[in-house]
């Protein structure tokens, strides 16, 4: 059966934080277990506009951290669907730090997020078809399934001579 599509841009999150000395360390910085919650809301929030189902974090990785966000700075998280599988989905998000006084912005964090859809009773249950229809768009969709085959691989859930999209990375014969 063939499943409906849905644009990727129709699962596209901003979500605005302002940083809080509540929301630091001892360095006046984000600390990132406060980071990651703000992506998976986020993420989360992309993943239930593209399936309009309830969703639940399957996996998080490459977390990257790659300047710190300081007291008083304003993140703009962005999160959007780059493909869907049956009920998983991947979700990219890009974080940014802006400071206002300043007139500064810059790229802080990047991830990926899957998450899957679930019915009332908590199984998994199909979602639409990602459509992605910019050149960025379309770049993440083809990266996705590599990304999928190595979480699985690395999970142990999928045999290496069986990442079709990876062979290149393994000495498979």
């Amino acid at each position: 059966m063939l499943r409906k599509q849905k644009p990727v841009k129709d699962s596209f999150v901003t979500m605005t934080e302002l940083v809080l000395p509540n929301d630091t360390n001892t360095l006046h910085n984000l600390m990132g277990g406060r980071m990651m919650h703000l992506m998976d809301i986020a993420a989360a929030v992309s993943a239930q506009r593209h399936s309009n189902r309830i969703v639940v974090t399957a996996s998080v990785d490459n977390v990257s951290f790659r300047e710190p966000i300081r007291l008083g700075n304003v993140v703009t998280l962005q999160a959007q669907v780059t493909r869907s599988f049956s009920s998983s989905m991947e979700v990219h998000i890009d974080v940014w730090a802006e400071d206002i006084p300043s007139g500064t912005k810059i790229k802080s964090n990047e991830a990926f997020y899957t998450f899957v859809a679930v019915d009332q009773s908590g199984r998994p249950i199909d979602v639409p078809e990602a459509l992605a229809e910019t050149p960025e768009d379309i770049q993440l969709y083809e990266g996705a399934l590599r990304r999928r085959q190595l979480r699985l691989v690395l999970a142990g859930r999928l045999k290496p001579q069986d990442a079709t999209e990876l062979k290149s990375l393994f000495e498979i014969e």
